[in-house]
């Protein structure tokens, strides 16, 4: 037993003097720990409002506004060849559609009637020379025989329109009156605009005045 408790003491010495000499130093005592740090000067501590910056997810970009069918009329079947040669710059193609309807019109902007068919002919030409390209001699009509209409419409507000473009045409003679008549109109629709396209659109409209533009009425 004495053998064995020598054996073990020379043991424990030996173990004490390898470690105290000869074992590599322990990293966690070491009295420089910022010496064995990479770049610490880049460390930087950070609040919780910056960590919760730091971990949020980017926000998606937002989605482009769908395309959508609009519509753009009613055009008397007189003035609509205008009005599709102002889209002409568009190149629209094959997404450009007509579309017809029947409609009451409530109101008209006209000349009154002349004394005959020669005096109503030569205010037609007066007309035309002052660039007014829409209108229409009045001969079936006995009350109205010998007038020059200028257009009818659905809306007080769109024959107003329509009259304060043809007085700043020079045509001084003509007004605004009420008259119900059964009338087709032409509706030019366009497929497919996009945003861009849609504000395109509405730049064209406004030389346009009384013409209104909407999206397409559902198929059904």
């Amino acid at each position: 037993m004495r053998t064995l408790f020598l054996l073990l003491v020379l043991a424990n010495l030996a173990f004490f003097a390898w470690a105290r000499f000869f074992a590599p130093p322990d990293a966690g005592s070491d009295a420089k720990p910022l010496a064995q740090q990479i770049e610490p000067e880049k460390l930087r501590i950070l609040d919780a409002a910056k960590i919760e910056a730091a971990s949020a997810k980017p926000k998606p970009a937002p989605e482009p506004a769908p395309a959508v069918c609009l519509e753009w009329g009613g055009f008397a079947v007189a003035e609509a060849p205008r009005a599709e040669q102002a889209l002409e710059p568009l190149a629209l193609g094959s997404r450009l559609a007509q579309r017809r309807s029947e409609e009451t019109a409530q109101w008209w902007v006209f000349i009154p009637p002349q004394a005959n068919r020669a005096a109503a002919l030569k205010k037609a030409a007066e007309l035309k020379t002052l660039g007014v390209a829409d209108y229409f001699v009045m001969q079936e009509d006995e009350r109205m025989r010998w007038a020059v209409s200028l257009g009818v419409f659905s809306t007080e507000e769109a024959a107003k329109s329509r009259l304060e473009t043809v007085r700043a045409k020079g045509v001084r003679s003509a007004q605004v009156g009420p008259r119900e008549v059964q009338v087709q109109k032409v509706w030019l629709q366009v497929r497919g605009a996009d945003a861009a396209l849609q504000a395109r659109l509405r730049e064209i409209v406004q030389g346009f005045p009384g013409s209104d533009l909407k999206e397409c009425a559902p198929p059904g």
